[in-house]
Protein backbone atom coordinates (compact mmCIF):
# COMPACT_ATOMS: atom_id res chain seq x y z
CA UNK A 1 0.00 0.00 0.00
CA UNK A 2 1.50 3.42 -0.92
CA UNK A 3 0.57 4.72 2.67
CA UNK A 4 2.56 2.32 4.39
CA UNK A 5 6.05 3.88 3.74
CA UNK A 6 4.69 7.31 5.02
CA UNK A 7 3.24 5.21 8.09
CA UNK A 8 6.00 3.59 8.97
CA UNK A 9 8.10 6.73 8.80
CA UNK A 10 5.95 9.08 10.66
CA UNK A 11 5.49 6.02 13.60
CA UNK A 12 9.01 5.96 13.96
CA UNK A 13 9.57 9.54 14.40
CA UNK A 14 6.84 9.52 17.12
CA UNK A 15 7.92 6.71 19.19
CA UNK A 16 9.09 8.35 21.99
CA UNK A 17 5.64 10.24 22.30
CA UNK A 18 3.79 7.01 22.06
CA UNK A 19 5.30 4.91 24.64
CA UNK A 20 5.55 8.38 27.18
CA UNK A 21 1.89 8.10 26.15
CA UNK A 22 1.42 4.76 26.96
CA UNK A 23 3.52 5.58 30.60
CA UNK A 24 1.25 8.04 31.67
CA UNK A 25 -1.54 5.51 31.01
CA UNK A 26 -0.11 2.22 32.60
CA UNK A 27 0.64 4.65 35.86
CA UNK A 28 -3.44 4.84 36.50
CA UNK A 29 -4.06 1.49 37.84
CA UNK A 30 -7.64 1.37 36.55
CA UNK A 31 -9.24 -1.63 38.13
CA UNK A 32 -13.17 -1.54 38.58
CA UNK A 33 -13.78 -0.07 42.58
CA UNK A 34 -16.63 0.67 44.58
CA UNK A 35 -18.64 3.05 42.19
CA UNK A 36 -19.12 6.77 43.48
CA UNK A 37 -20.83 9.81 42.03
CA UNK A 38 -19.65 10.31 38.48
CA UNK A 39 -18.14 7.29 39.16
CA UNK A 40 -19.75 4.56 37.96
CA UNK A 41 -16.72 1.72 37.66
CA UNK A 42 -14.80 4.09 41.12
CA UNK A 43 -12.23 6.71 40.92
CA UNK A 44 -9.25 4.90 39.15
CA UNK A 45 -10.88 3.83 35.61
CA UNK A 46 -12.78 7.67 35.76
CA UNK A 47 -9.18 9.32 36.51
CA UNK A 48 -8.13 7.42 33.41
CA UNK A 49 -10.68 8.42 31.27
CA UNK A 50 -10.54 11.91 32.33
CA UNK A 51 -6.52 11.47 31.33
CA UNK A 52 -7.22 9.98 28.14
CA UNK A 53 -9.73 12.57 27.11
CA UNK A 54 -7.47 15.39 28.08
CA UNK A 55 -4.91 14.03 25.94
CA UNK A 56 -6.79 13.21 23.20
CA UNK A 57 -8.45 16.70 23.34
CA UNK A 58 -4.58 18.27 23.57
CA UNK A 59 -3.43 16.41 20.30
CA UNK A 60 -6.78 18.59 18.73
CA UNK A 61 -9.45 15.70 18.61
CA UNK A 62 -13.26 16.28 19.21
CA UNK A 63 -13.91 14.72 22.69
CA UNK A 64 -16.79 13.34 24.20
CA UNK A 65 -17.59 11.33 28.08
CA UNK A 66 -20.57 9.06 27.53
CA UNK A 67 -21.80 8.45 30.67
CA UNK A 68 -18.85 8.57 32.54
CA UNK A 69 -18.32 4.92 31.23
CA UNK A 70 -17.03 5.37 27.66
CA UNK A 71 -14.96 8.24 25.93
CA UNK A 72 -15.47 9.21 22.36
CA UNK A 73 -13.09 10.63 19.93
CA UNK A 74 -13.57 11.68 16.62
CA UNK A 75 -11.32 12.12 13.46
CA UNK A 76 -12.69 14.72 11.64
CA UNK A 77 -16.33 16.48 11.03
CA UNK A 78 -17.33 13.21 9.01
CA UNK A 79 -19.99 10.73 10.15
CA UNK A 80 -18.44 7.99 11.42
CA UNK A 81 -18.43 4.76 9.24
CA UNK A 82 -15.94 3.03 11.61
CA UNK A 83 -15.56 2.66 15.50
CA UNK A 84 -12.08 1.10 16.86
CA UNK A 85 -13.17 0.28 20.13
CA UNK A 86 -10.79 -0.04 22.68
CA UNK A 87 -10.56 -0.24 26.75
CA UNK A 88 -9.10 1.24 29.42
CA UNK A 89 -9.67 -0.74 32.52
CA UNK A 90 -7.52 -3.90 33.43
CA UNK A 91 -7.21 -6.66 35.66
CA UNK A 92 -5.75 -6.57 39.32
CA UNK A 93 -1.81 -6.45 39.08
CA UNK A 94 -1.51 -10.29 40.33
CA UNK A 95 1.42 -12.16 41.34
CA UNK A 96 4.61 -13.03 39.19
CA UNK A 97 5.79 -9.35 38.68
CA UNK A 98 9.36 -8.62 38.73
CA UNK A 99 8.88 -4.68 39.08
CA UNK A 100 5.77 -2.44 39.51
CA UNK A 101 3.11 -3.06 37.34
CA UNK A 102 2.04 0.08 37.24
CA UNK A 103 5.18 1.50 36.03
CA UNK A 104 5.60 1.47 32.52
CA UNK A 105 9.81 -0.26 31.87
CA UNK A 106 11.35 -0.85 28.74
CA UNK A 107 14.17 -3.54 28.44
CA UNK A 108 16.68 -3.42 25.76
CA UNK A 109 17.58 -7.02 25.78
CA UNK A 110 14.01 -7.93 24.81
CA UNK A 111 13.03 -4.45 23.20
CA UNK A 112 9.60 -4.81 25.13
CA UNK A 113 7.83 -2.52 27.52
CA UNK A 114 6.18 -3.82 30.22
CA UNK A 115 3.05 -2.42 32.29
CA UNK A 116 -0.25 -3.77 33.68
CA UNK A 117 -2.21 -3.05 30.73
CA UNK A 118 0.63 -2.60 27.52
CA UNK A 119 -0.86 -5.42 25.68
CA UNK A 120 -4.54 -5.26 27.29
CA UNK A 121 -5.42 -2.59 26.01
CA UNK A 122 -3.17 0.39 26.99
CA UNK A 123 -1.04 -0.06 24.21
CA UNK A 124 -3.60 -0.47 20.92
CA UNK A 125 -6.05 2.15 22.43
CA UNK A 126 -2.82 4.42 22.07
CA UNK A 127 -1.85 2.75 19.12
CA UNK A 128 -5.40 3.60 17.68
CA UNK A 129 -5.15 7.59 18.84
CA UNK A 130 -1.98 7.84 16.57
CA UNK A 131 -3.00 6.29 13.90
CA UNK A 132 -5.99 8.79 13.61
CA UNK A 133 -3.02 11.29 14.48
CA UNK A 134 -0.75 10.35 11.51
CA UNK A 135 -3.67 10.46 9.07
CA UNK A 136 -4.71 13.62 9.95
CA UNK A 137 -1.23 15.23 9.62
CA UNK A 138 0.21 13.41 6.82
CA UNK A 139 -3.13 14.85 5.01
CA UNK A 140 -4.67 11.48 3.82
CA UNK A 141 -7.92 11.67 2.59
CA UNK A 142 -10.64 10.57 3.90
CA UNK A 143 -14.72 10.26 2.92
CA UNK A 144 -16.15 9.26 6.40
CA UNK A 145 -15.43 9.94 9.46
CA UNK A 146 -13.43 7.23 12.29
CA UNK A 147 -14.30 7.23 15.78
CA UNK A 148 -12.22 6.05 18.45
CA UNK A 149 -14.15 4.77 22.05
CA UNK A 150 -12.41 3.96 25.28
CA UNK A 151 -14.44 1.86 27.71
CA UNK A 152 -13.91 1.36 31.71
CA UNK A 153 -15.57 -1.89 32.10
CA UNK A 154 -14.44 -4.39 29.54
CA UNK A 155 -13.05 -6.13 32.28
CA UNK A 156 -15.73 -7.04 33.93
CA UNK A 157 -18.84 -7.53 31.67
CA UNK A 158 -18.99 -4.31 29.36
CA UNK A 159 -22.07 -2.40 31.28
CA UNK A 160 -20.15 0.62 30.13
CA UNK A 161 -21.00 -0.46 26.57
CA UNK A 162 -24.37 -1.25 27.25
CA UNK A 163 -24.62 2.27 28.80
CA UNK A 164 -23.30 3.76 25.33
CA UNK A 165 -25.07 1.98 23.28
CA UNK A 166 -28.86 3.54 25.15
CA UNK A 167 -27.53 6.84 24.25
CA UNK A 168 -25.18 7.00 21.57
CA UNK A 169 -25.40 4.28 17.55
CA UNK A 170 -22.79 2.83 16.83
CA UNK A 171 -21.42 3.15 13.42
CA UNK A 172 -21.65 0.54 11.03
CA UNK A 173 -18.32 -1.44 10.85
CA UNK A 174 -16.62 -1.69 14.43
CA UNK A 175 -13.39 -3.66 15.03
CA UNK A 176 -11.54 -4.00 18.06
CA UNK A 177 -7.94 -4.65 18.92
CA UNK A 178 -8.63 -6.37 21.84
CA UNK A 179 -7.77 -10.29 20.30
CA UNK A 180 -5.52 -11.43 17.85
CA UNK A 181 -4.12 -10.78 14.13
CA UNK A 182 -5.21 -10.99 11.79
CA UNK A 183 -8.72 -11.14 12.40
CA UNK A 184 -10.79 -12.89 15.05
CA UNK A 185 -14.43 -13.42 13.47
CA UNK A 186 -16.12 -16.14 15.74
CA UNK A 187 -16.37 -15.95 19.84
CA UNK A 188 -17.21 -18.64 21.67
CA UNK A 189 -20.02 -18.32 24.06
CA UNK A 190 -19.27 -17.21 27.65
CA UNK A 191 -20.89 -18.09 30.75
CA UNK A 192 -20.02 -17.04 34.83
CA UNK A 193 -21.57 -18.94 37.47
CA UNK A 194 -21.13 -17.96 41.05
CA UNK A 195 -21.35 -21.17 43.27
CA UNK A 196 -22.88 -20.98 47.25
CA UNK A 197 -23.02 -23.09 49.67
CA UNK A 198 -23.82 -23.34 53.49
CA UNK A 199 -22.89 -25.55 56.64
CA UNK A 200 -22.25 -25.37 59.95
CA UNK A 201 -18.82 -24.69 61.89
CA UNK A 202 -17.15 -27.99 62.89
CA UNK A 203 -15.33 -27.05 66.29
CA UNK A 204 -13.07 -31.02 66.89
CA UNK A 205 -10.83 -32.69 64.69
CA UNK A 206 -8.79 -31.97 61.92
CA UNK A 207 -11.02 -29.48 59.42
CA UNK A 208 -10.42 -26.74 57.39
CA UNK A 209 -11.15 -22.90 58.80
CA UNK A 210 -11.09 -20.76 56.03
CA UNK A 211 -9.95 -21.15 51.82
CA UNK A 212 -9.33 -18.32 49.22
CA UNK A 213 -7.98 -18.55 46.15
CA UNK A 214 -8.13 -16.63 42.70
CA UNK A 215 -7.66 -12.91 42.12
CA UNK A 216 -10.31 -12.29 38.62
CA UNK A 217 -13.14 -14.47 37.47
CA UNK A 218 -11.66 -14.75 34.23
CA UNK A 219 -8.50 -16.11 34.94
CA UNK A 220 -6.77 -19.26 36.18
CA UNK A 221 -6.25 -18.51 39.81
CA UNK A 222 -2.44 -19.08 40.37
CA UNK A 223 -2.65 -18.92 44.24
CA UNK A 224 -4.76 -20.76 46.56
CA UNK A 225 -4.50 -21.31 50.42
CA UNK A 226 -6.19 -23.08 52.96
CA UNK A 227 -6.07 -22.37 57.03
CA UNK A 228 -6.23 -25.96 58.45
CA UNK A 229 -6.57 -27.03 62.50
CA UNK A 230 -5.91 -30.08 63.80
CA UNK A 231 -4.22 -31.89 61.01
CA UNK A 232 -1.20 -33.76 61.07
CA UNK A 233 1.55 -31.51 59.96
CA UNK A 234 3.49 -34.82 58.70
CA UNK A 235 0.70 -35.80 56.43
CA UNK A 236 0.50 -32.20 54.87
CA UNK A 237 3.72 -32.50 54.10
CA UNK A 238 3.40 -36.01 52.37
CA UNK A 239 0.45 -34.91 50.30
CA UNK A 240 2.55 -31.55 48.76
CA UNK A 241 4.75 -34.14 48.05
CA UNK A 242 2.29 -35.19 45.78
CA UNK A 243 1.34 -32.55 43.97
CA UNK A 244 1.18 -32.28 40.25
CA UNK A 245 4.05 -31.23 38.24
CA UNK A 246 3.41 -27.13 38.26
CA UNK A 247 2.26 -26.69 41.52
CA UNK A 248 4.57 -25.45 44.32
CA UNK A 249 3.47 -25.71 48.28
CA UNK A 250 4.41 -23.94 51.17
CA UNK A 251 3.33 -24.63 54.74
CA UNK A 252 3.11 -22.42 57.79
CA UNK A 253 1.59 -21.68 61.24
CA UNK A 254 -0.68 -19.49 62.68
CA UNK A 255 -2.58 -18.77 65.27
CA UNK A 256 -2.16 -22.97 66.27
CA UNK A 257 -3.32 -23.32 62.26
CA UNK A 258 -1.58 -25.03 59.66
CA UNK A 259 -1.60 -22.63 56.35
CA UNK A 260 -1.06 -24.79 53.21
CA UNK A 261 -0.41 -22.28 50.25
CA UNK A 262 -0.06 -23.70 46.52
CA UNK A 263 1.39 -21.56 43.81
CA UNK A 264 0.44 -22.42 40.03
CA UNK A 265 0.52 -20.43 36.72
CA UNK A 266 -1.99 -17.87 35.58
CA UNK A 267 -4.08 -17.69 32.15
CA UNK A 268 -6.46 -15.89 30.49
CA UNK A 269 -9.74 -18.38 31.34
CA UNK A 270 -10.24 -18.88 27.60
CA UNK A 271 -6.55 -20.70 27.43
CA UNK A 272 -6.47 -22.33 30.62
CA UNK A 273 -4.67 -25.28 29.40
CA UNK A 274 -1.94 -23.05 29.59
CA UNK A 275 -2.40 -22.53 33.39
CA UNK A 276 -1.58 -24.14 36.36
CA UNK A 277 -4.63 -24.08 38.66
CA UNK A 278 -3.84 -23.48 42.18
CA UNK A 279 -7.33 -23.58 43.82
CA UNK A 280 -8.00 -27.06 41.92
CA UNK A 281 -4.95 -28.47 42.99
CA UNK A 282 -5.97 -27.26 46.49
CA UNK A 283 -9.00 -29.00 46.15
CA UNK A 284 -7.13 -32.22 45.10
CA UNK A 285 -5.11 -32.16 48.52
CA UNK A 286 -7.94 -31.26 50.64
CA UNK A 287 -10.28 -34.12 49.88
CA UNK A 288 -7.50 -36.36 50.85
CA UNK A 289 -7.74 -35.13 54.34
CA UNK A 290 -9.76 -36.81 57.40
CA UNK A 291 -12.55 -34.11 57.12
CA UNK A 292 -15.76 -34.12 59.24
CA UNK A 293 -18.22 -35.74 56.97
CA UNK A 294 -20.03 -32.64 55.90
CA UNK A 295 -17.21 -30.69 54.88
CA UNK A 296 -15.18 -33.67 53.19
CA UNK A 297 -18.49 -33.92 51.07
CA UNK A 298 -19.39 -30.36 50.35
CA UNK A 299 -15.56 -30.47 48.89
CA UNK A 300 -15.41 -33.75 47.38
CA UNK A 301 -18.76 -32.64 45.16
CA UNK A 302 -16.62 -29.68 44.25
CA UNK A 303 -13.44 -31.63 43.20
CA UNK A 304 -15.32 -33.97 41.63
CA UNK A 305 -16.31 -31.51 39.20
CA UNK A 306 -13.56 -29.66 39.02
CA UNK A 307 -10.61 -31.72 39.04
CA UNK A 308 -7.35 -30.80 38.50
CA UNK A 309 -6.01 -30.79 34.98
CA UNK A 310 -9.94 -31.09 33.94
CA UNK A 311 -10.64 -27.87 31.81
CA UNK A 312 -13.15 -28.69 28.74
CA UNK A 313 -15.75 -30.17 30.98
CA UNK A 314 -15.23 -34.07 30.86
CA UNK A 315 -15.98 -34.33 34.43
CA UNK A 316 -19.25 -32.63 34.56
CA UNK A 317 -20.29 -34.30 31.26
CA UNK A 318 -20.68 -31.10 29.41
CA UNK A 319 -17.59 -31.04 26.78
CA UNK A 320 -18.43 -30.42 23.36
CA UNK A 321 -16.80 -28.99 20.14
CA UNK A 322 -17.14 -28.26 16.76
CA UNK A 323 -14.80 -27.80 13.41
CA UNK A 324 -15.45 -24.06 13.59
CA UNK A 325 -14.78 -22.82 17.26
CA UNK A 326 -12.89 -25.62 18.82
CA UNK A 327 -13.87 -27.10 22.45
CA UNK A 328 -15.92 -26.10 25.55
CA UNK A 329 -13.35 -24.64 28.43
CA UNK A 330 -14.18 -23.95 31.72
CA UNK A 331 -12.37 -22.67 34.88
CA UNK A 332 -13.16 -22.49 38.69
CA UNK A 333 -11.16 -19.30 39.43
CA UNK A 334 -12.22 -17.68 42.23
CA UNK A 335 -13.24 -18.97 45.93
CA UNK A 336 -13.65 -17.91 49.61
CA UNK A 337 -14.93 -20.16 52.33
CA UNK A 338 -14.92 -18.14 55.76
CA UNK A 339 -17.57 -19.40 59.02
CA UNK A 340 -19.28 -21.73 57.19
CA UNK A 341 -20.02 -20.08 54.15
CA UNK A 342 -18.29 -21.19 50.62
CA UNK A 343 -18.57 -18.88 47.84
CA UNK A 344 -17.12 -19.51 44.08
CA UNK A 345 -17.39 -18.29 41.02
CA UNK A 346 -16.80 -20.25 37.20
CA UNK A 347 -15.65 -18.89 33.73
CA UNK A 348 -17.10 -21.10 30.95
CA UNK A 349 -16.54 -20.52 26.90
CA UNK A 350 -18.53 -23.10 24.90
CA UNK A 351 -18.36 -23.60 20.64
CA UNK A 352 -20.80 -22.53 18.18
CA UNK A 353 -22.61 -26.00 18.69
CA UNK A 354 -22.88 -25.54 22.15
CA UNK A 355 -26.25 -25.15 24.09
CA UNK A 356 -25.93 -22.52 26.75
CA UNK A 357 -28.93 -23.37 28.46
CA UNK A 358 -28.21 -27.03 28.64
CA UNK A 359 -24.78 -26.67 29.49
CA UNK A 360 -26.26 -24.52 32.56
CA UNK A 361 -28.43 -27.06 33.45
CA UNK A 362 -26.38 -29.38 33.72
CA UNK A 363 -23.56 -27.67 36.05
CA UNK A 364 -26.55 -26.98 38.07
CA UNK A 365 -28.16 -30.37 38.59
CA UNK A 366 -24.70 -31.93 39.54
CA UNK A 367 -23.97 -28.81 42.20
CA UNK A 368 -27.26 -28.87 44.06
CA UNK A 369 -26.60 -33.16 44.57
CA UNK A 370 -23.84 -31.88 46.59
CA UNK A 371 -25.41 -28.84 48.26
CA UNK A 372 -24.17 -26.42 46.18
CA UNK A 373 -26.37 -23.96 44.84
CA UNK A 374 -25.74 -21.71 41.44
CA UNK A 375 -26.45 -18.84 39.89
CA UNK A 376 -25.55 -17.42 36.60
CA UNK A 377 -24.71 -14.06 36.70
CA UNK A 378 -23.50 -13.85 32.58
CA UNK A 379 -24.33 -15.49 29.44
CA UNK A 380 -23.54 -14.58 26.41
CA UNK A 381 -24.39 -16.85 23.13
CA UNK A 382 -21.59 -17.44 20.64
CA UNK A 383 -20.73 -14.48 18.00
CA UNK A 384 -19.83 -15.03 14.73
CA UNK A 385 -19.33 -12.48 11.69
CA UNK A 386 -18.77 -14.33 8.24
CA UNK A 387 -15.62 -14.80 7.08
CA UNK A 388 -16.97 -13.95 3.57
CA UNK A 389 -18.22 -10.50 4.06
CA UNK A 390 -16.41 -6.97 2.59
CA UNK A 391 -15.84 -5.64 6.07
CA UNK A 392 -13.24 -9.25 6.98
CA UNK A 393 -11.96 -9.78 3.88
CA UNK A 394 -11.06 -6.49 3.54
CA UNK A 395 -8.97 -6.49 7.41
CA UNK A 396 -7.46 -9.61 6.19
CA UNK A 397 -5.85 -7.82 2.56
CA UNK A 398 -4.89 -5.32 4.49
CA UNK A 399 -2.93 -7.43 7.50
CA UNK A 400 -1.68 -9.94 4.18
CA UNK A 401 -0.33 -6.47 2.53
CA UNK A 402 1.15 -4.99 5.32
CA UNK A 403 3.29 -8.26 6.68
CA UNK A 404 4.04 -10.08 4.27
CA UNK A 405 1.80 -13.03 5.31
CA UNK A 406 -0.94 -15.24 4.51
CA UNK A 407 -4.56 -14.09 6.72
CA UNK A 408 -7.62 -16.09 7.41
CA UNK A 409 -10.15 -15.67 10.13
CA UNK A 410 -9.77 -17.03 13.32
CA UNK A 411 -12.12 -18.46 16.47
CA UNK A 412 -11.34 -18.27 19.99
CA UNK A 413 -12.40 -19.12 23.30
CA UNK A 414 -11.80 -15.01 24.79
CA UNK A 415 -14.55 -12.79 24.68
CA UNK A 416 -13.48 -9.26 22.93
CA UNK A 417 -15.44 -6.56 23.13
CA UNK A 418 -17.35 -6.72 20.30
CA UNK A 419 -18.31 -10.12 21.28
CA UNK A 420 -22.02 -8.18 21.40
CA UNK A 421 -22.04 -6.29 18.88
CA UNK A 422 -23.52 -7.76 15.07
CA UNK A 423 -20.92 -7.53 12.53
CA UNK A 424 -18.06 -6.53 14.92
CA UNK A 425 -14.53 -8.65 14.74
CA UNK A 426 -10.92 -8.22 16.45
CA UNK A 427 -8.79 -6.68 14.46
CA UNK A 428 -5.45 -7.43 16.79
CA UNK A 429 -3.64 -6.58 19.14
CA UNK A 430 -1.51 -9.76 19.34
CA UNK A 431 0.75 -11.06 16.47
CA UNK A 432 0.78 -15.03 16.11
CA UNK A 433 3.03 -16.29 17.89
CA UNK A 434 4.03 -13.79 20.28
CA UNK A 435 3.69 -14.23 23.77
CA UNK A 436 2.44 -10.86 25.88
CA UNK A 437 1.57 -12.33 29.57
CA UNK A 438 -1.76 -11.13 29.11
CA UNK A 439 -3.88 -10.82 32.53
CA UNK A 440 -0.21 -12.57 33.89
CA UNK A 441 2.44 -11.18 35.38
CA UNK A 442 5.22 -9.01 33.74
CA UNK A 443 2.44 -8.28 30.71
CA UNK A 444 4.35 -6.36 27.86
CA UNK A 445 4.15 -5.25 24.23
CA UNK A 446 7.43 -5.34 21.75
CA UNK A 447 8.03 -2.12 20.51
CA UNK A 448 8.26 -3.23 17.33
CA UNK A 449 4.47 -4.47 18.10
CA UNK A 450 3.48 -1.24 19.16
CA UNK A 451 4.03 0.38 15.84
CA UNK A 452 2.98 -2.09 13.73
CA UNK A 453 -0.32 -2.15 15.41
CA UNK A 454 -0.79 1.67 14.83
CA UNK A 455 0.36 0.84 11.18
CA UNK A 456 -2.13 -1.63 10.81
CA UNK A 457 -5.27 0.31 12.42
CA UNK A 458 -4.24 3.37 10.30
CA UNK A 459 -4.41 1.47 6.74
CA UNK A 460 -7.37 -0.38 8.18
CA UNK A 461 -9.24 3.48 8.81
CA UNK A 462 -7.76 4.09 5.41
CA UNK A 463 -9.10 1.10 3.66
CA UNK A 464 -12.35 1.31 5.24
CA UNK A 465 -12.98 5.12 5.24
CA UNK A 466 -10.68 6.79 2.64
CA UNK A 467 -11.30 7.26 -1.22
CA UNK A 468 -11.75 3.44 -2.11
CA UNK A 469 -14.03 2.49 0.41
CA UNK A 470 -17.23 3.16 -0.87
CA UNK A 471 -18.40 -0.56 -1.26
CA UNK A 472 -18.13 -1.12 2.36
CA UNK A 473 -21.43 0.65 3.03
Amino acid sequence: MEESVALRSYFQAHKQEMIDTLAAWVAVPSVRGDAKPGMPYGAEPARMLKLALEQCAALGFQTESVANCMGSVELNDLPAALAVLCHLDVVPAGEGWSQDPFVLIYRQDTDRLYGRGAIDNKGPAVAALYAMRAIRELHIPMKHGVRLLLGTDEENGSSDLTAYLQQRTMPPMVFTPDGDYPVINIEKGMLRLTLTADMKPVESGCRVEAMEGGTVVNGVPACASARIRDCSRQQLESLCKQLPEGIRADLSETDGCCCVTLQGLSAHASKPELGKNALTALLDLLVQLPLPDEQHALLNVLHAAYPYGDTDGTALGIGCRDEKSGALTHVLSLLTYQKGRLTAWVDLRYPLCGDGEAIIARITEVLQSGGISTQLQMHHKPHETPESSPFVRTLLDVYAQSTGQQAHALAIGGGTYVHDIPGGVAFGAEFPGEENQMHGGDESIRVESFLKIAELTALAMIRLCGDASEEML
